[in-house]
């Protein structure tokens, strides 16, 4: 197990698979973020073409989740998402598509018309997952997840999820749904441990809840160490590759790195094929 403090990983955790079962709920390993495709809080239409190049060599790659929200270019993003699935030769039900609510639109019916809006965008009838992007102090979340559980009952949305929920909100938040909380999305890297540190990550493990990693490789930034390079030249990967295999290779963990670059998006997906070692898991803890 991991614990609260992160101090080690056993090997009943390290997961050698390139997909995570959640109580019979299959979702990738390694998924694809799409924050700033489309532009970043309003549309961008002058880097459609960019986006939507990207999310097709994304499918065509063989990417089957994609993660997305109605804050991301003010819906655009979903737009785009959607577009590019119609274009696709994917079946449907080979798609895990995630999506996410504004903490503004928590109220009961202001969640029902957020999600309609973004199943409008994406041209979809149901999302796979559907989370609360950020909690809202000013909202009981009973009257979220009234509505939330009304839109699982309506079948417009399969599963229930958080996204930068603590201990206690997420807690709250399992008491509240009438369907089992299949992830809470956090920041979690090699670079940023706050949810292992704050209990959150060894919580979920033990609860059964899946950890959806954002920004597994610090959006670019991650500090590339000694031991991180070599580890890197050991496998033929680049430390951006590790960085995402050390979090694919934790069981109950899935990562959406975001990349409009077909070799990173490549690169990206292949991490998930990595096998790391226990002892070079510990060294990169």
């Amino acid at each position: 197990m991991i614990t609260a403090g992160f101090a080690f990983i056993s090997a009943a955790i390290i997961s050698a698979v390139q997909h995570e079962d959640v109580g019979g709920v299959v979702v990738p390993k390694i998924g694809l973020g799409t924050w700033k495709m489309g532009g970043a809080s309003s549309p961008d239409p002058a880097s459609d073409p960019e986006s939507l190049a990207a999310l097709r060599s994304a499918l065509a790659l063989g990417y089957h989740h994609f993660d997305t929200a109605e804050m991301y270019a003010d819906g655009h993003a979903e737009e785009l998402l959607g577009r590019a699935i119609r274009g696709a030769v994917i079946p449907r039900e080979d798609l895990f598509i995630t999506t996410k609510v504004l903490p503004e639109h928590l109220a009961y019916e202001h969640v029902l018309r957020a999600c309609e809006g973004s199943l409008r965008r994406l041209g979809l009838e149901y999302v796979e997952l559907y989370l609360i992007h950020w909690p809202n102090p000013g909202i009981p979340l009973s009257e979220s997840f009234r509505a939330l559980n009304k839109l699982v009952e309506r079948g417009q949305v399969r599963h229930l999820g958080v996204s930068n929920f603590d201990l206690q909100l997420l807690k709250q938040a399992e008491r509240l749904s009438e369907t089992p909380l299949l992830t809470n999305q956090v920041p979690y890297s090699l670079r940023d441990r706050s949810y292992a540190k704050n209990g959150v990550i060894d919580y979920c493990h033990r609860q059964g809840i899946l950890i959806t990693a954002y920004s597994p490789v610090a959006e670019g930034k991650l500090q590339v160490s000694k031991t991180l390079a070599a580890i890197a030249r050991k496998h033929a990967a680049t430390p951006y590759q590790i960085g995402l295999a050390w979090l694919a290779m934790q069981g109950g963990v899935i990562a959406i790195p975001m990349s409009q670059n077909a070799r990173h998006q490549e690169e990206n997906l292949l991490a998930g094929e990595i096998q790391l070692t226990l002892d070079e898991m510990a060294q990169l803890r």
